[in-house]
C-alpha cells in the first residue's frame, strides 16, 4: 500500500514538474508546482482503488 502511494506521489510530482517546465517556469517554480501536485493528490482514491481485487 505504501509503495502505491509513494509511486503515485512520484508520478504526480514528475508530471507536474515536466508540465511546469514546458510552460516556461524556472526550476524553483517547477519545484513549487511539483510539491503542490503531491499535496493535492487524492490519496483516498488510491486507498479505495487498492481495495479492489484487480489492484491486489
Amino acid at each position: 500500500m505504501a509503495e502505491k502511494v509513494r509511486d503515485a506521489c512520484l508520478q504526480a510530482a514528475l508530471k507536474a514538474y515536466e508540465d511546469a517546465g514546458i510552460s516556461g517556469l524556472c526550476a524553483e517554480g517547477r519545484w513549487e508546482i511539483a510539491v503542490q501536485a503531491i499535496r493535492t493528490l487524492d490519496v483516498q482514491e488510491l486507498l479505495t482503488r487498492a481495495d479492489t481485487p484487480a489492484d491486489r
